[in-house]
C-alpha cells in the first residue's frame, strides 16, 4: 500500500486521495453458471490490484501500471467509447464510463496501480482492477452504491466497454467476498450468502497451482461457450439453463441436436447441482468430502464443455494420484490454473509430483500458492 502511494506522489507530484484494494479470486465450485443464472461458489484470495486515486476536476482521466511498462495513458472522462483500443486501461477506464452510462456525476481522476494478482491466471485479475477503480471513485464522488452494485457496474464494463461476455462472478466475488469465508451467490437474484471455509480447522489445505499457460478470454473460446449455452436454452424453451430442472436432465439432452450444445447443456445443469452439494458438504463440516466433487467437475468441463488443457489435466491426474482429495481447473480455462484439495500432510508429496510431473513433460515448473479466503474490496487509507 505505502508503495503506490509513494509510486503516486512521484508519478504526479502530489498526495493521493487515498488507498484502496480488491483482491483477485479463485472459484471452489461453479465454472461457466454465472452467465446462466446458476449458482457459483468463489474465494476471495490475498492477492490484490492496490490504487492510489485522487479526484481531479477538470474531466481528465490519467492512468498508469507499475506493472506494466509505457507512459501515462491520459484521456477524457467526457470522451469514453468502448472497444477503443485501450489495452489494460481499457478496464479502470470502462468502469469510469459505466459509472457515467449509469447516471453517476463522475469526472477525472488521477490513477496509479500495482496487482499481485497474476495475469492470465483465470484468478480475475481484471475484475480487481475494475473493482478497485469502481470502490475508489464511489468514495471519492460520494456515490450512493452497495457492494453488488459495484460488481454490476464493473462487468458491465468488462462487457461493454472491453468487449468480454463474462458473468457477474468474477466482480461479486472481489467486491463482496469475506475474510475465512466461500461466497454463495445465485446469480439469478444476485442473493448471497457466506459460508466458513476454515480449511486449517479440518487439518487441510486448498491450493492453487497456475500453470503457467495463459489464457485470453477475449479470443473467442469463451463467447463459444456462452453461445453455446444460449441455444441450448432457446431449444429447451427456457430463458437459461438454469431453468432446466437437474432431474429432468437426461429428457433435456435428448431434445437437442448438437453434441456441442448437449455438452454445455449437460455441464451447466450438473455443475449448478456441484455447487448445492459442496454447499450441503460444508453446512455438514463434510469438508473432505468436497474433493471428489471438484474432480468430478473438471471432468464436465474437459469432456462436456471441453476448456480444459493438457497443463491442466496434468496437474489434476497428477494431484491425485499424488493423494489429493480432489482438484480441478478453475477459472475460463484454456490455461491459468487448478486448484487441488489435500490434506495439510500430504501438501508437500503433492507438490514435489506436481513439479517432478511437469519437468518430465517438458513443461515450465507450475507456480504453487495457498488459496487463502481473504477480504473482498476494501479502503486502506
Amino acid at each position: 500500500m505505502s508503495e503506490v502511494a509513494a509510486g503516486f506522489r512521484e508519478l504526479y507530484g502530489y498526495e493521493p486521495d487515498g488507498v484502496w484494494a480488491a483482491p483477485g479470486r479463485v472459484n471452489l465450485i461453479g465454472e461457466y453458471t454465472d452467465f446462466n443464472e446458476g449458482f457459483v461458489m468463489p474465494l476471495a484470495l490475498p492477492h490484490t490490484a492496490v490504487v492510489a486515486v485522487a479526484r481531479r476536476a477538470d474531466g481528465v482521466l490519467r492512468l498508469h501500471s507499475a506493472d506494466i511498462e509505457g507512459p501515462v495513458v491520459e484521456l477524457r472522462s467526457d470522451a469514453l467509447a468502448p472497444l477503443s483500443g485501450a489495452g489494460w486501461a481499457a478496464y479502470p477506464a470502462g468502469v469510469v464510463w459505466a459509472l457515467r452510462e449509469a447516471g453517476h456525476a463522475v469526472g477525472g481522476a488521477d490513477v496509479h496501480l500495482a496487482s499481485t494478482v497474476p495475469t492470465g491466471a483465470g484468478l480475475s485479475s481484471s475484475a480487481a482492477l475494475e473493482v478497485v477503480t469502481a470502490l475508489a471513485l464511489r468514495d471519492l464522488y460520494e456515490l450512493p452504491l452497495s457492494a453488488g452494485e459495484l460488481a454490476a457496474l464493473a462487468q458491465r464494463a468488462e462487457n461493454a466497454f472491453v468487449g468480454v461476455p463474462c458473468g457477474i462472478m468474477d466482480q461479486t466475488a472481489s467486491a463482496c467476498c469475506v475474510e475465512g469465508q466461500v461466497l454463495h451467490l445465485d446469480a439469478r437474484d444476485l442473493s448471497r450468502r457466506q459460508i466458513p471455509f476454515d480449511l486449517p480447522a479440518h487439518g487441510l489445505r486448498l491450493l492453487v497451482v497456475d500453470t503457467r499457460v495463459q489464457h485470453a478470454l477475449g479470443d473467442g473460446a469463451y463467447a463459444e461457450r456462452r453461445a453455446g449455452c444460449e441455444r441450448g436454452a432457446r431449444e429447451l424453451g427456457v430463458r437459461t439453463l438454469r431453468e432446466v430442472p437437474h432431474a429432468r436432465l437426461a429428457d433435456a439432452l435428448r431434445e437437442l441436436s448438437s453434441p456441442v450444445v448437449r455438452g454445455c447443456v449437460r455441464h451447466v445443469v450438473n455443475e449448478n447441482a456441484r455447487v448445492e452439494r459442496v454447499a450441503a458438504l460444508l453446512a455438514a463440516g463434510d469438508v473432505r468430502g468436497v474433493g471428489p466433487v471438484l474432480t468430478e467437475g473438471h471432468a464436465s468441463l474437459r469432456d462436456d464443455l471441453r476448456v480444459s488443457c493438457a497443463e491442466l489435466d496434468l496437474v489434476v491426474e497428477t494431484a491425485v494420484s499424488a493423494g489429493a482429495l480432489g482438484a480441478r481447473m478453475t477459472g475460463g480455462g484454456f490455461g491459468g490454473s487448478a486448484i487441488v484439495l489435500v490434506e495439510e500432510a500430504g501438501a508437500d508429496r503433492v507438490a514435489k509430483a506436481l513439479a517432478v510431473a511437469f519437468e518430465t513433460a517438458g513443461l515450465a515448473a507450475p507456480r504453487l500458492f495457498e488459496a487463502t479466503p481473504s477480504p473482498g474490496a476494501r479502503r486502506m487509507r
